[in-house]
């Protein structure tokens, strides 16, 4: 055993996770944040990708991103190349310049593009931009190196070829990022959950998409009414109020996807019962208008209605869409979860154990990283 570990670790270093994920952060996911970002004031057909100035027939497109080698700035305004030693030895921050195209646009008229730099990015020892990567040696000088020329070009600029990487250097200090154990996202978690005294039976799902993640929940009262929680909003609302305004006004296609068993049917025929005694919702329009008057109330009724829609397609389970059409896939997806209430309500399933890696993910120094370029850039 202790030589495929061995072997193992000749292949891939005790920190090649966290180096892969920020190489993936560096070559894939800076672009796509770039490409899906929106600055100005959002309106309806807005491209992704494109600033909006306030300028009528006028906008910027986000162009290529690109990431410098390390580099250190002197007191003359030089600039070279900046090695993982240096950095330690003068305290300084081990980080690349970050360029940009802007591409000009004038009635759907593209101009000639701008490179422009928009910060420095920290960089981890031994990732694909390190000057002390293999790789970029390779580049620079123009032939591949065996295990021994590497090792040899590590020794004359003053590096441990031990050394596995996978490290930030700030301000002359080595830094690493901690693994974050977090709650999967997208995935259904049912629980019961302990309300005033009594067990309530909880489902729960964190919704991310682009750096956006947001709570829904849904959980049946100690009468049997089935409620949801949205995000971005104070209270809760009966889940077939939610399901008529997301566009699923049959009561049969109700009861078919919620039931998947003969003793669901009474709880769901109940909470549809109630929705039209005590509320008086039988369409979409009725149940627009009532969330309307929960969400936005005393305020205009085009207002209102505008409220209720930003709710559903933007907050509301965004990992599924947030067009209009995607509506009936979200009405479906909380549907399957006032399902998942009543199956533990029932004892045909079980709690889930959020502390099972099943239920878990690690989010590594690319995640970590995305996180923050994130905020900075469309901040």
């Amino acid at each position: 055993m202790r030589e495929l570990v061995d072997v193992f670790y000749k292949e891939r270093s005790i920190v090649n996770h966290q180096i892969a994920s920020y190489d993936d952060f560096l070559r894939n996911r800076l672009q796509r944040i770039v490409d899906g970002t929106i600055i100005g004031q959002e309106e309806e057909g807005m491209k992704r990708g494109y600033i909006y100035p306030e300028i009528e027939g006028y906008k910027i497109r986000f162009g290529k991103i690109k990431v410098g080698l390390p580099q250190v700035k002197e007191a003359d305004g030089t600039e070279r190349e900046l090695t993982p030693m240096e950095a330690r030895l003068r305290d300084l921050t081990y980080e690349a310049p970050v360029e940009l195209e802007f591409i000009p646009v004038k009635n759907e008229v593209e101009y000639e593009p701008e490179t422009v730099r928009i910060g420095e990015l920290p960089i981890m020892v031994k990732s694909l931009r390190c000057n002390i990567s293999q790789r970029v040696l390779e580049e620079k000088l123009d032939r591949p190196l065996s295990e021994e020329d590497y090792r040899k070009e590590l020794q004359q600029k003053q590096e441990d070829p031990l050394d596995p990487g996978g490290y930030f250097i700030s301000n002359g200090t080595e830094r690493v990022l901690i693994t974050v154990e977090d709650l999967a996202p997208n995935r259904v978690l049912v629980e019961r959950s302990s309300r005033y005294g009594t067990d309530v039976e909880v489902a729960k799902v964190f919704s991310q998409r682009e750096g956006y993640r947001a709570l829904t929940v849904v959980e049946k009262r100690k009468d049997g009414m089935l409620m949801v929680s949205l995000p971005t909003t104070y209270g809760q609302i009966p889940l077939i109020v939610l399901l008529r305004a997301l566009g699923m006004e049959n009561d049969k296609e109700i009861v078919d996807v919620i039931c998947v068993d003969p003793k669901m049917e009474p709880y769901v025929l109940a909470n549809i019962e109630e929705c039209a005694k005590e509320y008086s919702i039988a369409t979409k329009e009725e149940a627009v208008a009532y969330l309307g008057k929960k969400f936005a109330g005393g305020q205009a009724k085009e207002y209102r209605v505008k409220r209720v829609e930003t709710i559903m397609d933007r907050h509301l389970l965004a990992h599924l869409g947030n067009d209009p059409q995607d509506r009936l896939k979200k009405a479906i997806f909380v549907a399957r979860m006032g399902m998942a209430v009543l199956e533990l309500a029932l004892g045909k399933r079980e709690q889930d154990d959020k502390d099972h890696y099943a239920n878990k993910r690690l989010k590594l120094a690319g995640d970590l990283m995305e996180d923050l370029f994130r905020v900075a850039f469309t901040a």
